[in-house]
């Protein structure tokens, strides 16, 4: 199974894809705590520069579910009248793509935004391809062209959270290959670091530059991003605040000086690493010797899967009960050591298409790159405060 994409192999912000659409009711967050309203100008946050605030709002979200959750998707409406499309808000990408009618039989599974029922849509010239490396699943991409889509640029109105903004750019899904049909969204929402689209125009409006998730398991429910705000009746405790480094350059990092493995580490594991945190992706990815060195620490019978490279399973009969507490400590703008911890609950990600005897491990490999994903974001209520270049989290209320 594979999900919603996020880094494209040039790392590319951009990524999409979904099928049935879901009714948004924005409900308003209970108590709210604004704590960021800086205005970026030509790339650069002007302390002290204040408009008059708007008030935070909630987009609720549902989790793809396929025996573990995968991803977390809302609505966003696109056009005149407006045409509510499931999207992923994800903090890997930067720009706004769904699937439109422009691309016919090949999305057909999806719910595709109907370009000639906009007055206000207006379509542009240029079309880029794009190749996707990982996802919002948890099967690494055998081949990039597996997951390739054809976008075309334009501009339309956008209406979320009672708010409708005009003359936004827009990218529609003119062509994609079928292993995106599976995927119940039709697109993505680009968070990113950098105040971009529909989030940027509302923050010109007033709105403070941060917004926050609440992520939940599928027995949980209730999952919701608070756009503006921090809803502080979903979690516990105070929360804890890293800064981005400063060549984060829109992305969600924060530096890592150790790993932990059930309380254990080793010369691997304690070299800093740039850790991106991203909403678009379920599992962790990281270089093939820390993966390894990971699941060294947890059973000798994890093994790669040679099906699928970048993948690792074991015995399903044996993964039960295996203590596999992953721990990644940052530092915190006090200058204090925290970790955030992936219980052993996480490791099982269901079994393999091709071996159902083998299940899934939770960590996949991948040179060149350090992520965290739903699996991190579902035991954290997280902050992320575009207007402070920071990133808050406190244990999940429920």
């Amino acid at each position: 199974m594979w999900s919603v994409l996020v880094l494209a192999l040039a790392l590319l912000s951009v990524a999409a894809t979904g099928a049935e659409g879901m009714p948004v009711a924005a409900s308003s967050p209970r108590a709210i705590s604004l704590t960021s309203r800086r205005v970026p100008r030509n790339g650069r946050y002007v302390p002290g520069l204040r408009k008059r605030a708007l008030k935070p709002f909630n987009v609720p979200l549902t989790d793809f579910f396929l025996g573990t959750d995968l991803q977390w998707f809302g609505n966003i409406s696109v056009g005149t009248p407006p045409q509510p499309i499931p999207v992923v808000f994800d903090t890997g990408s930067e720009t706004l793509e769904f699937v439109s009618t422009q691309c016919g039989a090949p999305c057909g599974n999806q719910t595709a935004f109907d370009v000639s029922a906009s007055s206000t849509y207006v379509a542009g010239n240029a079309t880029v391809t794009l190749q996707f490396a990982t996802g919002g699943g948890v099967d690494p991409v055998l081949s990039p062209e597996e997951y390739e889509l054809t976008l075309l640029n334009g501009t339309d109105t956008l209406t979320i959270g009672g708010h409708t903004l005009p003359n936004q750019q827009i990218f529609t899904i003119i062509n994609e290959t079928e292993k995106f049909l599976t995927d119940p969204y039709s697109g993505i929402q680009g968070m990113s670091a950098s105040l971009e689209g529909f989030f940027g125009a509302l923050v010109e409006q007033g709105l403070p530059a941060l917004f926050s998730f609440f992520i939940t398991p599928k027995a949980v429910g209730n999952a919701e991003l608070t756009i503006g705000g921090i809803d502080e009746s979903k979690f516990q405790g105070p929360l804890t605040y890293a800064k981005l480094p400063r060549d984060a350059e829109g992305s969600w990092e924060l530096a890592s000086p150790k790993i932990t493995v059930n309380g254990k580490t080793n010369h691997i594991l304690t070299q800093e690493r740039e850790v991106i945190f991203d909403s678009g992706t379920s599992n962790v990815l990281f270089d093939t010797n820390t993966t390894e060195a990971i699941y060294a620490m947890i059973s000798p019978n994890i093994k790669p899967f040679a099906a699928e490279p970048g993948a690792y399973g074991i015995p399903c009969s044996e993964i039960e009960g295996l203590d596999a507490t992953i721990s990644v400590t940052f530092t915190s703008t006090s200058g204090q050591p925290f970790d955030l911890t992936i219980p052993s609950s996480e490791l099982n990600v269901g079994p393999f298409t091709s071996n159902t005897s083998v299940c899934q491990t939770l960590v996949n490999a991948f040179d060149g790159l350090s992520l965290v994903g739903g699996s991190l974001f579902k035991h954290y209520y997280t902050v992320w405060d575009v207007g402070n270049q920071q990133m808050g989290f406190a244990p999940n209320g429920f």
